[in-house]
């Protein structure tokens, strides 16, 4: 076409930038809007990030706590087995990768249960109840397997174990909980009959576990029981009556001759160090003497003379703070018992600003399980307690117990978010 004088030539129009950065030519066909890399991203990041993020209605001090001792407690088991590993020719990471698989599992666990809500935890407690006694009665039958004179693991394929106890003290706390809290309308305390109810649900796992028989765990949960009911605000004669009717069962228990003959020889030589040094005393007294070969510094990772020994059996799992106390010394254990605290403290903060009953009980009923156990793992390994089975929590090698820490601690989150969410903030 034939330009007029002094018109401009006909020039393609530029193509306009869209939202996202892409282009579009006018007067082209429309298509459909997209975004850019960036774009996507950035609102991934407010999705992950914002205001209404489950990720910000985390006790994040909690998490901190919790995966700092798991990291620890993963070092000390790699120490303690290497050696070991190394001297019979096999792969010195063994257990290192199977707690790093531990660790990540309970991991997920953990963010799992921590994402319900109250109304499906309070619903699923009851069939956690009866899948962890199922549990317990086929850990009697011949599927069974007995470590360290306790009947308490299922053998699966592929060289796994299951140990149902561990799953049974959570199961314990959240029907303990379901019931105490209860209480009828203008009520503030639960009755008679939620206290009994109570009682008889959780002797059922009791009486499992002492079927086993394991001390150490039965031990564990009756203090479960006992704090619950303590915390639930029954009357104080009730609870004394509680008390009675438990030490009037250990005198029984004592004076009917009931214990194992190991279960007897444990408590003998905690009571009397030097009845036998060599046999049963000898895992108390080799632990120690570890911890105080540790000094204030301590020999440092992969340096203990002692543990690179095997001196103290079960040095990985039972007794693995004797090797934090020569390898990582006094201020090592130090910060192991800090990190503990941490746990606790955090623990008996989100009980006592739980919007109900239910999940104070619930806080503070994983606050007691993480303390008595605490104490009571530390305490064998320093002789003023006497040896049981119960691990460490986070810090010992094992896949049962990381899973039942790590589903107690999105328990407690969950609890958490709940006030976050619907309480005041």
């Amino acid at each position: 076409m034939t330009l007029g004088r002094g018109a401009r030539p006909y020039r393609r129009l530029a193509p306009l930038r869209l939202d996202g950065g892409t282009t579009r030519r006018l007067g082209a066909p429309g298509r459909p809007r997209s975004y850019s890399r960036h774009g996507v991203v950035v609102r991934l990041l407010q999705r992950v990030l914002g205001r209404d993020s489950a990720l910000r209605h985390l006790d994040w001090v909690l998490m901190l706590g919790v995966l700092a001792l798991s990291l620890l407690g993963t070092l000390l088991v790699y120490s303690t087995t290497e050696p070991s590993l190394r001297q019979q020719g096999l792969d010195p990471r063994t257990y290192l990768m199977k707690q790093l698989l531990n660790v990540a599992i309970g991991l997920v666990l953990m963010a799992g249960v921590s994402m319900l809500d109250y109304r499906q935890i309070r619903a699923v407690s009851p069939v956690v109840l009866a899948v962890s006694c199922l549990g317990l009665l086929v850990v009697l039958t011949p599927l069974g397997s007995i470590v360290n004179g306790a009947k308490s693991w299922i053998s699966l394929p592929g060289g796994f174990q299951i140990e149902p106890s561990e799953y049974a003290k959570i199961a314990i706390i959240l029907v303990g909980a379901i019931l105490l809290s209860n209480v009828p309308p203008g009520e503030t305390r639960p009755r008679l009959r939620q206290v009994w109810l109570t009682i008889v649900a959780a002797l059922v796992p009791i009486g499992l576990v002492a079927a086993e028989p394991d001390l150490g765990v039965d031990m564990l949960m009756l203090a479960l029981l006992i704090g619950a009911i303590a915390l639930s605000g029954v009357k104080l004669r009730w609870l004394a009556l509680l008390v009675g009717v438990g030490v009037l069962g250990v005198v029984s228990i004592a004076k009917l001759h009931l214990l194992k003959a190991y279960q007897v020889s444990r408590l003998t030589a905690f009571l009397n160090p030097n009845s036998d040094p060599r046999g049963t005393g000898y895992s108390a007294a080799q632990s120690l003497i570890t911890i105080g070969s540790g000094g204030v510094r301590g020999e440092g990772l992969f340096k203990g003379q002692l543990i690179a020994g095997n001196f103290v059996p079960e040095q990985h799992t039972d007794f693995i703070f004797s090797a934090a106390g020569e390898q990582l010394g006094f201020v090592g254990s130090l910060v192991i018992l800090a990190l503990l605290a941490v746990v606790l403290l955090r623990a008996f903060r989100i009980a006592a600003r739980a919007d109900d009953q239910f999940g104070m009980l619930v806080a503070s009923g994983i606050a007691i399980w993480f303390g008595v156990q605490s104490f009571i793992n530390i305490g064998m390994t320093v002789r003023i307690m006497p040896v049981t089975g119960l691990p460490l929590p986070f810090v010992s090698y094992g896949g049962s117990a990381m899973f039942a820490d790590m589903i107690a601690i999105g328990a407690l989150q969950a609890v958490y978010r709940h006030r976050m969410i619907f309480g005041a903030k």
